[in-house]
């Protein structure tokens, strides 16, 4: 088993890590208290401009085709500096990936350009509403047949970047006598159509860079092409495209209690207390060797589930595993991290207050730990017999 990452892959690393550091390390805190979005959509563009909004679309459609091992790897490396740009874009990949995965051609060849190019900020992932959440095969958003194609209604809830995105993938349900999942269907709307309202942006706990908002659709009409797969098949994409937007979010996780953990690392070489620095303590020594292993065993989960969907084998089991141990062992790192600086860590002056709020979101969106853990014990069982 070779551990190493490729030449493309650590250089997509190394570009990844120096735009963080150059770009969004400077002004993360910045946008946290403004939550200006100009600082945010200028990131998207860049990242667009270095290739990272299609990091595993293929070259004829504008992507990177570097493969979902490198898609882990950059989130990783954005979220170390910025949790807030790390989450739109790790969004934005997994609303091209589910074009790329179950869209016609025609659809490919219209959306992927756009989103991969930057011409589109983002792209949005309608699913969630205020009745499913952790149940989405309960959603009452609809789609109602018409002369000229379809009319969506209802509202979606915690939608990423929704005031920004340039498309948003929406799931409703279009036959209301179906067993519950199956009557649902995946359309691409795009932001400019008719009957879109965006709510304004919610007031969150942490990511307060990242637009979070609802997504009113009121009649909103779109054409029969605007299906995404199979009619009534919405909830498969969606099942098996939540797998992969996992990885990302558990790439995410880890990146912040990384940065969390070697800044606190730093401090605790220089900050002397009774003669000497307080690393020299066992204590704390202890704190340090327990969370960095667990934060390199959710590397090593991560990478895992990231080779198995690139090698185009079955990832769920795995993708939920690394998901559900890299946000909670991201929290405890940035927990840790706080508590290694006492006082100041509490402090805004400080990033491990803000770094605490970001990665307490891992463990809820995209799929709870509880989930997860559903999940998991399915799988196994399952294989078992």
């Amino acid at each position: 088993m070779d551990l190493n990452l490729t030449e493309e892959q650590q250089m997509i690393q190394d570009a990844a890590r120096r735009f963080a550091e150059s770009e969004l390390a400077t002004v993360a805190e910045q946008l946290d208290q403004t939550k200006d979005r100009n600082i945010l959509t200028a990131h998207c563009k860049q990242l667009a401009e270095l290739g990272f909004m299609g990091l595993n679309i293929d070259a004829q459609y504008g992507g990177t085709d570097a493969g979902a091992v490198a898609f882990s790897i950059a989130v990783t490396e954005i979220a170390r500096a910025c949790a807030s740009t790390a989450v739109t874009m790790s969004v934005t990949n997994m609303v091209a990936e589910v074009i790329q995965v179950v869209g016609s051609e025609e659809q490919k060849q219209h959306y992927l350009p756009k989103i991969c190019s930057g011409e589109y900020l983002s792209g949005s992932f309608c699913l969630t509403e205020a009745g499913a959440g952790s149940d989405p095969a309960s959603m009452r958003t609809k789609a109602v047949k018409t002369d000229n194609g379809w009319a969506i209604t209802g509202t979606k809830q915690w939608i990423t970047s929704a005031e920004f995105a340039g498309v948003f993938v929406v799931w409703a349900v279009t036959d209301p006598e179906a067993k519950k999942g199956k009557g649902i269907t995946c359309f691409l709307v795009p932001a400019d159509a008719a009957g879109i309202t965006v709510g304004p942006a919610e007031k969150k706990m942490g990511q307060h860079g990242s637009a979070t908002n609802e997504v009113h659709f009121d009649g909103c009409e779109v054409p029969d092409n605007a299906i995404l797969g199979k009619l009534n098949d919405g909830f498969r994409i969606a099942v098996a495209e939540l797998a992969g937007g996992r990885i990302g979010i558990g790439s995410l996780a880890l990146g912040v209690g990384l940065a969390a953990m070697e800044y606190a690392i730093a401090y605790t070489r220089e900050r002397q207390q009774f003669g000497k620095p307080i690393a020299d303590f066992q204590g704390l020594q202890w704190m340090i060797a327990d969370r960095m292993t667990e934060l390199e065993a959710a590397r090593l989960l991560l990478m895992s589930a990231a080779d198995r969907k690139q090698r185009g084998m079955s990832f769920a089991k795995e993708a939920s595993m690394a998901k559900l141990f890299a946000s909670e062992k991201a929290n405890q790192a940035c927990y840790t991290a706080l508590q290694l600086l006492g006082g100041y860590g509490y402090m805004q002056e400080y990033p491990l207050e803000r770094m605490s709020r970001d990665v307490r979101i891992t463990s809820i969106y995209e799929g709870t730990s509880e989930i997860q853990r559903v999940i998991i014990a399915r799988e196994i069982l399952q294989a078992a017999g």
